[in-house]
Order: structure tokens, then C-alpha cells, then sequence
């Protein structure tokens, strides 16, 4: 379900414009399909009871908690100063990024506005735009929290997926011979 979501947001991103990057874009829907591919890993080895494929779900599966758990406890620890820095070093290495900021947020310059540099924003015509620190700033700390959150609740939802793989996993398979476990 995860999977799908991500591959259906980032198309949605890229199809009304909010998204020119496609190196985003590319990351958002390989990271979907292969979220997608081990969770069919999983559901083929739970249903033809296949241990090595059941291992292989569990540790993929411990290896994504892993990941994930930290990246959301990331995202809950910045604080102002941090983000700012790393708001910063974002602005400064991609330009499509900067330009597609600028262009949805209608602000110019990363902490000051120079009216002779180029800006594809609207208010870059009247000379009165923001610098665009102070409305991403707005923004960056409730969106840190609420992709910290939802990380933080999908990871340990993950832990109970490899919890429940590897109770699974030892349970001796019903359709198998009787005899074979004496």
C-alpha cells in the first residue's frame, strides 16, 4: 500500500507541475517498486510457506525498519539552526529545485532578495518578494514533524511485520508430510 502511494504521489507531483525534478521523482517510484517487490517476496512466501523466501522478506524488512526509524527520528531531532543548514546546502546543490521553489512559494534569493538576479516568481516583477528562508522556515518544521511521525508509525509497524514473519516462519507447514518433522 506504501509502495503504491509513493509511485501514485510522485506521478501526481510530476503530472500537475509541482515537481520538475526527475531525480526526485525517479528516487520516489524505485524506492516504491522495490517496497513493492519485497512485499511480494513476503505474500509468495507466506502463501506456498517457502522459508528462505520468508527469511529473506524478514531481513529486507529488519533492514527497512532500521533505515526508516532513523531517518524519522532525523526528522524529529532538527532544530532550527540544523534545518537552516540544511535547507541551505539543498538551495545551494540543485538548481531545479531553487527555481521551482521560487516559482511555488513566490519568494526570490535564498536569505536575501537581489533584485538583479533572475527569479521566476511573480512578485520578482514588482521588486517586493521575500527571501525565500523565511517561507520555506514556515514550513520545513511542521513538515519535519509530520513525515517523523508518519515514518515513525510505518516503522514500527514493520518491526510487527518481522515479528509476525518470524512466528510464521517456524510454524511447520500443514500440507507438508506429518511424518517428516518426527
Amino acid at each position: 500500500l506504501v509502495s503504491l502511494l509513493l509511485i501514485g504521489i510522485a506521478a501526481w507531483g510530476i503530472g500537475f507541475g509541482l515537481i520538475s525534478s526527475f531525480r526526485v521523482v525517479g528516487v520516489a517510484i524505485a524506492v516504491g517498486i522495490f517496497l513493492f517487490l519485497i512485499a511480494l517476496v513476503g505474500l509468495i512466501g507466506a502463501v506456498k510457506h517457502h522459508q528462505v523466501l520468508l527469511f529473506f522478506y524478514m531481513i529486507i524488512l529488519l533492514l527497512i525498519f532500521i533505515v526508516q526509524f532513523s531517518v524519522s527520528c532525523a526528522c524529529l531531532a532538527l532544530n532550527k539552526e540544523q534545518q537552516s543548514q540544511l535547507l541551505e546546502v539543498g538551495w545551494n546543490n540543485t538548481n531545479s529545485a531553487r527555481t521551482d521553489i521560487e516559482r511555488n512559494l513566490n519568494c526570490c534569493g535564498f536569505r536575501t532578495f537581489d533584485p538583479n538576479e533572475t527569479c521566476l516568481s511573480d512578485c520578482f516583477r514588482s521588486h517586493q518578494c521575500r527571501p525565500c528562508l523565511l517561507v520555506i522556515e514556515e514550513y520545513s518544521g511542521m513538515v519535519l514533524r509530520f513525515v517523523g511521525g508518519i515514518g515513525l508509525f510505518f516503522s514500527f509497524t514493520e518491526i510487527l511485520g518481522v515479528w509476525l514473519t518470524y512466528r510464521y516462519r517456524n510454524q511447520k507447514d500443514p500440507r507438508a508430510n506429518p511424518s517428516a518433522f518426527l
